[in-house]
């Protein structure tokens, strides 16, 4: 049984995909263009219709958490398809043409991805971070009469591997859509609080994430070749931290959860939003995982920002084992350069504020010059001072991560 009509609405941007698709169907632009799951539909309609054999990839994925699985699992639901669709946790297959998605990281499963023949479609998402390598190998792996990819970014560095190919030369037979929320009929409210936030506070942030231009400002970065994003798994053994920024007026409250591995620090959880009233916090801390003791769990302690006591109060009466950080004279000037110590910090690909708030917090710069000034940039600072609060028991009279290993052992 073939579904007869399928209501499927997506941005008119993107018409070009459905209509008239290539070897190479490219989203690239701003965030909460709505890209991802126009995508996912595309695919879907197709594998409900005939015969396709879809990697879903992108550069790296420990667990099919960290896939699109959920998404298309979503977006099955939405387009009322889930009488010809069958869900596994690791795979989705429609039965009636044997098709058939699979969810493979090309850091780690590349050389498995050249063995899998077939592949008709391949959806590679947040393929800004995917490398020269990769695009190397994966782009003749594909190589099925027909086959194409779709491939979703928001562009990062003029330099990026992905933003040279499909950007600056475009290979033949290709779709180049660039979008922004503006196309998006559909751009979520929680979404439109952020972008309104970035646009008033960090004009230049708002360009970048929002407007999907590259980064102009890569000298004065903080934390400029310290971050990588990438899916991994906690150690149960781990000692867990967590730093509370709050949020005033419609300035974002931040929860974060990380922990020192070495000389690398893992951020792997994140309770991120505009506008969080008093009210909604202690469902929102909750949203990480052991920030409040569970039954026969350890206590873990929150540091948070101190200048709202009343706020620190409620959540101390709430169940949270909660403290202000002491701050001071020069914590934020000693808590980069701690920062700054760590050989790598890593960020989950779940914790997409806290990824934008470190990709994007600067020095200020001289308006005229273009000289780096020393002083912090407001606008992107909520989730670095979450993390400076987390460690600030490691930080104290020490400079450098390797300073407190060693005071530690």
């Amino acid at each position: 049984m073939i579904p007869e009509k399928i209501e499927c609405e997506y941005p008119e941007i993107f018409h070009p995909f459905f209509a008239e698709p290539k070897r190479y169907n490219v989203a690239e632009g701003g965030r909460g263009r709505g890209a991802s799951w126009t995508i996912a539909r595309k695919l879907l309609i197709e594998a409900s219709r005939s015969r396709q054999r879809v990697l879903c990839t992108r550069e790296y994925q420990n667990s099919i958490r960290d896939s699109v699985h959920r998404l298309l699992v979503d977006q099955i639901y939405a387009l009322h398809l889930e009488d010809f669709f069958t869900i596994f946790k690791d795979s989705i297959i429609c039965p009636i043409f044997r098709s058939e998605f699979i969810f493979k990281g090309l850091h780690t499963a590349i050389q498995e991805i050249k063995s899998i023949e077939g592949i008709t479609r391949c959806w590679v998402e947040e393929a800004e971070a995917v490398s020269e390598y990769s695009w190397t190998v994966l782009i003749p792996t594909i190589r099925a009469q027909g086959s194409q990819f779709y491939v979703s970014y928001n562009s990062e560095s003029e330099n990026s591997a992905t933003y040279i190919r499909f950007h600056k030369n475009p290979p033949p037979d290709s779709n180049i859509v660039f979008s922004t929320y503006a196309d998006n009929p559909w751009f979520p409210e929680t979404l439109r609080r952020e972008m309104e936030y970035d646009k008033r506070v960090d004009y230049e942030k708002y360009e970048h994430v929002w407007l999907g231009l590259p980064k102009t400002y890569g000298e004065a970065l903080i934390m400029r070749g310290k971050i990588k994003v990438e899916a991994f798994e906690t150690p149960p053994d781990a000692h867990l931290l967590f730093g509370a920024d709050f949020g005033f007026s419609v300035d974002p409250t931040v929860l974060l959860r990380c922990f020192i591995k070495g000389t690398k620090l893992f951020i792997d959880y994140e309770a991120y939003g505009h506008g969080i009233e008093l009210m909604e916090l202690e469902n929102f801390f909750l949203t990480v995982p052991e920030s409040r003791r569970t039954l026969g769990g350890p206590k873990w302690e929150i540091r948070a920002d101190s200048a709202r006591p009343e706020t620190i109060s409620l959540l101390k009466r709430q169940g949270f084992n909660i403290i202000g950080a002491e701050k001071g004279k020069g914590s934020v000037e000693d808590g980069i350069q701690f920062l700054r110590s760590f050989e790598e910090v890593i960020i989950h690909p779940r914790c997409k504020g806290t990824i934008s708030d470190f990709k994007n917090w600067r020095w200020k710069q001289d308006r005229i010059t273009g000289r780096v000034i020393p002083i912090p940039a407001e606008g992107s600072d909520h989730s670095p001072d979450a993390t400076r609060y987390a460690l600030e028991k490691y930080m104290k009279k020490k400079t450098t991560i390797y300073d407190a290993l060693a005071r530690k052992s």
